[in-house]
């Protein structure tokens, strides 16, 4: 009996999952929205974590590489009012059909004069890649990101790295303090 449920509940399993294929790979467009905020780490615990304000105008890109690892689209868009960005992309490119998990969306560029650092926080400074869709349903093929981040000068981390450090073998031996 256990045995014809396993059955029954794999075959269902490949079904739906094979369903699902074939629905994102008739869609002609993909959405990509999220949300660009700014935080304050000059402001106290609560404001700092729920404090976050929107960002209007900022830049966010989506870049979408092909199986050879080059770029085979490019886009961006600005954020509105609350700050939330919606990308809207043709799944095919010149000729070629664009793998969701071939692309990622980063930050770009912010209007804010005070709050224009690009943070890590969900990714956003580096890029975050395409994954798993939120919504597909009938024709809607929809990615929802995350927040990013801002920060202010006064909040950004010094890069520590000691790769970028300009001191030669000779200036180590001197013991310069």
């Amino acid at each position: 009996m256990k045995a014809v449920f396993m059955v029954v509940a794999a075959a269902s399993l490949i079904l739906v999952l094979s369903n699902f294929i074939e629905a994102s790979k008739a869609m002609d467009v993909m959405h990509i929205t999220g949300k660009v905020l700014c935080q304050d780490c000059t402001q106290g615990w609560n404001e700092w974590v729920d404090g976050a304000k929107a960002i209007k105008g900022s830049v966010v890109s989506l870049t979408c590489l092909d199986e050879r690892r080059r770029v085979m689209y490019y886009g961006s868009d600005l954020t509105d009012e609350a700050g939330i960005f919606d990308l809207i992309v043709n799944r095919t490119c010149h000729g070629k059909t664009i793998k969701p998990q071939n692309c990622f969306v980063r930050l770009v560029s912010s209007p804010d004069p005070v709050c224009n650092i690009a943070t890590d926080f969900a990714g956003g400074k580096s890029g975050v890649k395409l994954h798993r869709p939120a919504v597909v349903y009938r024709d809607l093929l929809k990615y929802v990101l995350s927040p990013f981040y801002y920060t202010t000068p006064m909040c950004d981390e010094p890069d520590t790295n000691d790769d970028d450090n300009l001191e030669t073998d000779d200036d180590k031996d001197q013991n310069n303090y």
